[in-house]
């Protein structure tokens, strides 16, 4: 089978390691690409954003399956012009992405069908939600409505920051996700992120994992799209995920089914682990960053083969085989990231790599023949272990011996998962 995988940062790097692996494999492309996928597949001289193209490509190459890995061409309406095409595509429709485009949307959504989640408010304009944030108390959650590359969430511990949160939002901060925005009551508890496989009816969970979202050690300073993760999460116990399934996923792809959105692809739920159990934070309609490179490494089955059966409505045949193992990956980021990331640092990497270890590219590019820098996050350094523990030192231990000046990284990944 020819799969297209539709991508460019360490996540897709960690798809196409994994597809490079399926027997049922023959050829893979990818696009736009980066140096590490380029170590698995042929990089494809086609523009994404023209979903014209991407179909005509598809149609010339005998694709059989194409694998979306972002959100933006999720929401945008990719999947909706491949599958006009006749193409098989494991990802969601446009109305069905709004689960992760939307979090009004969401929200709506989960109080039509009783689904638990955090009391809210949708705003369209800051003086109604400035007027509105005094119920909810402090701290208080603000989140611009729309897509914000993961970092539209505000924390405001007092009036005055959830104010000027509020203020920001709808001034641009983050452009126009923030045109609407949803205020949030704060939920205690721990964050756990769940992931399920659907292909608009059948439902298959594959696997946990824990990620950490601050920039610093000890979980401090601003949101970033997250900075390490680990596989598979302690905190989240067969019976809070068998709760999970039954009272937030399921219901939700039966709600999407049944207003003909049926929801095909990779559903990940992050959770709050309350005292009332757990409830809802938010959807994404796509494998996390960098929760995927987490999971894949644990999967022990032929991904190409899962993934071609999701989007073609066979997943009631199908398992999810994971490795007992613990995983671990590690950001490393340029500096100055999330505000304002510096490019073009020159990298070099180990010559060898040990086999429990992986290095994906997140954000790299080539220049004059050398690896550079070419995003925020730049590399993904990850490792496996029968215990968290191993896997964490194993982690680090390749870290040090990545050549990066201009880099730097978090030295407490996976703290909770050891504690």
């Amino acid at each position: 089978m020819h799969i297209l995988l539709i991508g460019a940062g360490g996540r897709e790097h960690a798809l196409a390691w994994k597809l490079a692996q399926s027997p049922t494999l023959t050829r893979l492309s990818a696009a736009p690409g980066n140096p590490g996928i380029a170590q698995h597949a042929t990089i494809i001289d086609v523009d994404t954003n023209d979903f014209a193209a991407v179909a005509q490509f598809c149609t010339d190459t005998a694709v059989g399956l194409v694998v979306v890995g972002p959100e933006a061409p999720l929401v945008a309406g990719l999947a909706d012009v491949l599958r006009a095409a006749g193409i098989a595509v494991f990802g969601p429709s446009a109305a069905a992405a709004m689960l992760e485009g939307s979090k009004g949307f969401v929200k709506a959504l989960c109080a039509a069908h009783a689904i638990p989640t955090a009391a809210f408010a949708r705003h369209d304009d800051a003086d109604s939600a400035i007027a509105d944030l005094s119920r909810f108390g402090l701290p208080v959650v603000i989140k611009a409505d729309g897509l914000a590359a993961g970092k539209g969430v505000i924390i405001a511990t007092d009036a005055a920051e959830a104010v000027a949160a509020v203020r920001d939002m709808f001034d641009g901060s983050f452009g126009a996700a923030g045109t609407s925005i949803v205020i949030e009551e704060f939920m205690v508890g721990e964050e756990v992120s769940l992931f399920a496989l659907c292909d608009g009816k059948t439902i298959l969970p594959f696997g946990s994992a824990q990620d950490h979202k601050r920039v610093g050690d000890g979980d401090t300073g601003p949101n970033t799209g997250g900075m390490g993760a680990y596989s598979p999460a302690p905190c989240l116990t067969g019976e809070l995920e068998a709760a999970a399934m039954e009272n937030i996923i399921r219901p939700t792809v039966a709600a999407m089914a049944a207003a003909g959105s049926p929801y095909v692809g990779v559903l990940y739920a992050g959770l709050m682990l309350t005292a009332e159990g757990p409830k809802l934070v938010e959807y994404n309609c796509r494998f996390g960053d960098p929760e995927c490179q987490v999971l894949l490494p644990r999967y022990r089955g032929d991904l190409a083969a899962l993934l071609l059966a999701a989007a073609t409505g066979r997943l009631d045949a199908c398992d999810a085989p994971f490795s007992d193992d613990s995983a671990i990956t590690i950001v490393m980021a340029a500096k100055g990231y999330p505000a304002a990331p510096a490019k073009g640092g020159a990298i070099r990497l180990p010559d060898a790599v040990p086999a429990h270890c992986q290095i994906f590219h997140a954000g790299t590019a080539q220049a004059g023949g050398a690896l550079v820098a070419n995003g925020g996050r730049v590399l993904n350094i990850g490792a496996q272990a029968a215990d968290l523990a191993s896997a964490q030192a194993a982690a680090y231990a390749l870290v040090e011996r990545v050549d990066f000046a201009d880099g730097f990284y978090r030295k407490d990944i996976g703290w909770r998962g050891v504690k």
